[in-house]
């Protein structure tokens, strides 16, 4: 039996990964075994911990890796530090991470130094900031990739990395936003107090190469909002650099009933309301990712994903009063399209249980090579 580690620090990733751990937990031929930190372990974002253990899922170990949101360096090695005592009692057979968070290079870093095996999901794309330093040294740390589609392959060999260790599955999370496990809008409502039906969603994380700019994008953002007559639901930032700055402007919507603002949600839940709202602004990859899928508008704001957002659904607007009160009025006009397909058809977990199961998997070596082109 192979013992598995997924590795997870926010709601986020955990709605990307949670099909494959499904899966995994649902196979014989695998041990699986949680590690949860970051956001999940943070009373402030709704200590997220919960939703995982909601779930069904066993041998969660919980770890608390805060330092504080202006010390990112001091979390990755706080991160690192309690990763390696689990994983030197624990001895995993493979360490899956996600994607470009601090947790996910401490979990490659503790793997490729350990003689692990680590599986990285969602490599080989690009966006901005330091995201996107983070997300290419977990590739290189890395031995094998699950990547959304031939594009990220594409980049993944680009850099090096053999073409026989990269696998396409599409983007997890679109397992989940098309299952019949989606509940209801009025069940949904019911259950955060949403008093409204009719509402866009905002979702505005901070940019940590523009430090000194977050507060006035954000103070730019909630004047936008509170001169438009529109219902939203409001969801807090990552933790990140910055993330006090949007906090503290989001105060000046706590008390407007147009407004209902959540530290977190669960990720069924939110698929909801994306799905069922009129559209989503803010620099979140939901919309880039999801939102196309379920034919949303997007406004998309400022640099978090410029890379990365592409399609006739998306509307870029910078960080003025003008730019994105257009965007708003555009998106209202837009309405919902057909749907965007680029990232997978909903097999994530299959095609992932497939590449598992196959006895030649384990046999990857655990040595690095360089694929020169």
């Amino acid at each position: 039996m192979k013992r598995l580690l997924f590795l997870t620090g926010t709601r986020a990733d955990f709605g990307k990964i949670k099909s494959l751990i499904e899966v995994c937990r649902n196979n014989p031929e695998f041990e699986v075994h949680i590690f949860a930190t970051g956001m999940h372990m943070h009373k402030q974002y709704g200590e997220t911990v919960i939703e995982i253990e909601k779930s069904g899922f066993k041998n969660i170990f919980k770890f608390i890796n805060y330092t504080s949101e202006a010390s990112m360096d001091l979390t990755l090695a706080k991160t690192i530090d309690g990763l390696s005592g689990f994983v030197k009692e624990n001895k995993p057979d493979l360490i899956m991470v996600h994607g470009d968070r601090v947790e996910a290079l401490a979990g490659a870093i503790v793997g490729a130094l350990n003689n692990i095996l680590v599986g990285h999901i969602e490599g080989g794309e690009v966006s901005g900031t330091i995201d996107e330093l983070i997300r290419h040294s977990v590739s290189k740390l890395s031995h094998i990739h699950f990547v959304s589609n031939e594009q990220a392959k594409k980049r993944l060999i680009q850099m090096g990395e053999l073409e026989n260790q990269v696998f396409v599955i599409g983007s997890p999370d679109i397992d989940i936003m098309f299952s019949d496990k989606l509940p209801d809008l009025d069940t949904v409502c019911d259950y955060y107090q949403i008093p409204f039906r009719k509402f866009s969603v905002l979702m505005f994380h901070p940019v940590t190469t523009e430090y000194n700019q977050i507060g006035e994008y954000a103070r730019t953002l909630v004047d936008a909002l509170l001169a438009d007559d529109s219902n939203y639901v409001v969801i807090y930032p990552n933790n990140d650099m910055g993330t006090s700055k949007i906090l503290d402007e989001f105060k000046r919507l706590s008390n407007n009933n147009r407004f209902k603002i959540f530290p977190s949600l669960r990720f069924e839940y939110f698929l909801t309301i994306l799905k069922k709202s009129d559209f989503i602004i803010g620099n979140s990859s939901a919309g880039i990712r999801e939102a196309p899928y379920y034919g949303i508008p997007s406004i998309n704001l400022g640099t978090r994903q410029q890379n990365r957002a592409f399609g006739e659904t998306i509307i870029h607007a910078d960080f003025d009063l003008e730019s994105i009160q257009k965007s708003i009025e555009k998106a209202r006009t837009m309405g919902k399209s057909e749907p965007v397909f680029g990232f997978g058809k909903g097999d994530s977990f299959m095609l992932f249980n497939e590449i598992l199961s196959d006895p030649n998997f384990w046999n990857s070596s655990h040595q690095k090579l360089f694929n020169d082109l």
